[in-house]
């Protein structure tokens, strides 16, 4: 009785990565463009989108770049991010409407914190598993 048991169990673990590693495969041809947020997250936001198996390109919302970088790199990206408590008006009203233009996914952020990113990836990773 205690062998199935064992069985079951390292047959359920399998399965368990078998789906996360779907799963990874997914996120991993994804890139994403985060829009505002903090200079002095960019490096662990990077690294959180790797965790996910995917590219964080960062723009950092018209501090110093050009808001009309937004339009040359949206095409290139799945979906996108925006720190709504970090980001000038103008760059989220042109995300918003380069995310309408090029059928991008445009996803809101409560705030620029690396956890609210980490929630956001999760939920994306969750929702391309169930498809």
């Amino acid at each position: 009785m205690a062998k199935k048991k064992k069985q079951a169990a390292k047959k359920s673990g399998a399965e368990a990565s078998a789906t996360a590693s779907t799963a990874k495969t997914q996120a991993e041809v994804r890139s994403f463009l985060y829009v505002g947020g903090r200079d002095c997250q960019v490096a662990h936001l990077r690294q959180i989108a790797s965790n996910f198996g995917a590219e964080l390109i960062h723009h950092d919302g018209g501090l110093r770049e050009a808001v009309s970088r937004i339009d040359t790199v949206l095409p290139s990206v799945d979906c996108v991010f925006c720190p709504i408590d970090c980001i000038s008006h103008d760059a989220c009203l042109r995300v918003k409407s380069g995310c309408k233009k090029f059928g991008k996914t445009f996803i809101p952020l409560r705030n620029g914190s690396k956890s609210s990113l980490e929630r956001a990836l999760q939920t994306l990773n969750e929702r391309n598993a169930e498809a």
